[in-house]
């Protein structure tokens, strides 16, 4: 007998828009029409764009955020990282950032300064991810995951293979730590293969299309930029592709507590955001010194 596949709720476009002044990013999350994927809150998938040789780079400037994490999947290009817990880094491609707002801290994020110098083409994935209510005021951190620190797994055909960022996926974890369970997995699957996945039937499940033309079970197309966002009721999905594609699946434990949500902070009541608000403006999220 042929196993169900999951249902498919939705395929969504994103929303094009500028972060700072160095990314030009399409978003299908948040939106008015999306169903949860708690954990998962957002996504910003900057370019392919490409940057002109400076000595000036750009990017996002020193912002706050607190209670939530962001996680960067970059796909060519550069990026540099620096806030005020204290952290620092540069990321290239394959690499995955994954930040610990927790308490609250300022970051910024721009173009590593090499890459501006050179020029070139700018691809990358940012996330954010919630955590529980007891989680939100933990002390801020980061992670830097090399390309190759990354596991993979061969797909069953041969015919690609998967990352493994977070979570455990065909006997092989992923080197992220996460305070609730989720897998972050990210597919490389080539022309004329057909891949299915078995993720936990009780997680939320969103695949993205990063690049390419798939088929979703058999028979809902989604192209480069969608967000196909996927039912409770089996573990099963079933990706085939017409050309060589990237497809990022989010998979997580929903968090079932409220959401409280302004700009950059990720609470669980009005009062905790007012409370960030205030930390942010008294400077209890920290300064840079140059």
């Amino acid at each position: 007998m042929t196993k169900p596949f999951r249902r498919i709720f939705q395929v969504i476009d994103g929303v094009k828009k500028l972060v700072g002044d160095g990314f030009d990013v399409c978003s299908p999350m948040p939106g008015a029409r999306i169903r949860q994927l708690s954990p998962f809150l957002l996504l910003d998938h900057t370019g392919p764009m490409p940057v002109r040789p400076t000595d000036s780079p750009l990017g996002a400037h020193p912002h706050p955020h607190r209670g939530f994490e962001t996680v960067t999947v970059v796909y060519q290009g550069a990026l540099a990282h620096r806030d005020t817990a204290g952290h620092r880094g540069h990321l290239g491609p394959g690499d995955v950032q994954w930040m610990t707002a927790g308490a609250g801290l300022l970051h910024e994020e721009m173009h590593e300064r090499e890459f501006a110098r050179r020029g070139g083409t700018l691809e990358l994935i940012q996330l954010w991810v919630n955590v529980p209510a007891k989680d939100k005021m933990a002390p801020p951190a980061y992670q830097e995951l090399s390309a190759a620190d990354i596991p993979s797994v061969a797909v069953a055909d041969g015919r690609g293979y998967v990352r493994v960022i977070a979570g455990t996926y065909g006997g092989v974890t992923g080197p992220a730590r996460t305070f609730s369970p989720l897998l972050l997995l990210d597919a490389h699957l080539l022309e004329d293969s057909t891949t299915t996945l078995t993720l936990p039937a009780h997680y939320n499940v969103g695949l993205y299309v990063v690049t390419g033309d798939v088929l979703i079970n058999g028979g809902r197309p989604a192209h480069t930029k969608q967000l196909v966002v996927l039912g409770w009721d089996a573990p099963d999905v079933e990706i085939t592709c017409s050309q060589d594609s990237v497809v990022l699946v989010m998979a997580g434990l929903p968090i079932e507590e409220p959401l409280a949500t302004y700009g950059p902070f990720v609470m669980n009541t009005n009062q905790e955001l007012m409370q960030a608000i205030a930390d942010y403006e008294n400077g209890r999220l920290g300064s840079f010194s140059e």
